[in-house]
């Protein structure tokens, strides 16, 4: 199908705007514009019960958005997107108060360190790293280590994907992982790829570039720490949601990795916006897919912390 209008509208505006894409401007001119997109276009700020910062033992930093609710409480570990290069948990902020008010559950953010500043796979530690911690100070943060999920949004659930692999083989036990538009595989050539070159959207230009300060060396592209699509094997992982975008470049390497997971035995749904970019889940403020998917992603966590 077309563009969905909302999202020809907002494309007409950059386009009258001549809003220059992020790959054109300095690392700190991306990282302050791509904050102020996200705002804007995420809406008014849900209000939650109780909003708190801390630092895990190794220095990275979360934030609890904890609805009013007793404990333990299932939890969501979040990483937000942003190509490993840009984003905070200021710019997951508007996203994890959605997630703890409507699922209903306690989101954690983790605020792990940046390309190009810190390479791969210094993200993926800083994510394992922080699961691993909230699981062993369960009591403290007020988790149930039994209903610990894991989520993030593009390089978010790139992170997300490669966290479920080590814990699969280190631990801790997921109870499920929410990925929303993931990149799956450095250096891939697929239809969805190739047609991503508006030069007013998301394209294959900015993944390039993303992928350019996120690895020091693209042979550590085939590691699937990062490119999860390249595990040996996918058997063991936690049931999963991915939702994907059908103008988005990461379109089909997110499809690929829902179909080795369901291939692998994995309870999986896969889930395809029509007519949004990449992004949309982040823009429930303006269009109304942004709503519909964090609408879906809340159920499905929802049930997947209620099932035995």
């Amino acid at each position: 199908m077309p563009l969905d209008p909302q999202v020809e509208a907002m494309r007409a505006s950059r386009e009258a705007l001549q809003v220059p894409q992020l790959y054109t401007q300095t690392l700190a001119e991306a990282r302050a514009a791509d904050l102020a997109s996200i705002q804007e276009a995420g809406g008014e700020a849900e209000p939650v019960h109780h909003v708190e910062d801390l630092t895990t033992d190794a220095g990275v930093p979360l934030r609890i958005y904890r609805p009013e609710l007793a404990g333990p409480l299932p939890t969501l570990v979040y990483f937000f997107g942003g190509g490993w290069t840009l984003g905070s948990i200021e710019t997951a902020d508007g996203i994890s108060r959605k997630l703890a008010n409507a699922v209903p559950c306690q989101v954690i953010t983790v605020g792990y360190r940046l390309a190009p500043e810190y390479p791969f796979p210094t993200a993926v530690n800083d994510c394992s790293g922080a699961v691993r911690w909230i699981h062993d100070h369960a009591d403290e943060v007020q988790a149930d280590p039994s209903r610990l999920a894991v989520g993030g949004d593009s390089a978010g659930g790139n992170l997300a994907a490669a966290v479920t692999l080590l814990a699969r083989d280190n631990g801790p036990a997921l109870a499920g992982q929410l990925l929303v538009y993931p990149n799956t595989l450095y250096g891939s050539d697929t239809l969805s790829m190739r047609a991503g070159t508006d030069p007013y959207l998301f394209n294959n230009t900015s993944v390039n570039w993303y992928w350019k300060h996120y690895l020091t060396d693209p042979a550590d592209g085939q590691n699937p720490l990062a490119s999860p699509l390249l595990a040996t094997s996918h058997a063991d992982l936690p049931p999963a949601l991915v939702i994907t975008a059908e103008y988005d470049p990461l379109r089909d390497e997110g499809e690929y990795y829902a179909e080795k997971l369901h291939a692998a035995g994995v309870p999986t749904t896969l889930s395809r916006y029509d007519g949004m970019i990449h992004g949309f889940f982040a823009m429930s403020g303006i269009l109304d897919g942004g709503r519909k998917a964090m609408d879906e992603a809340s159920a499905w966590l929802a049930r997947t912390f209620t099932d035995d």
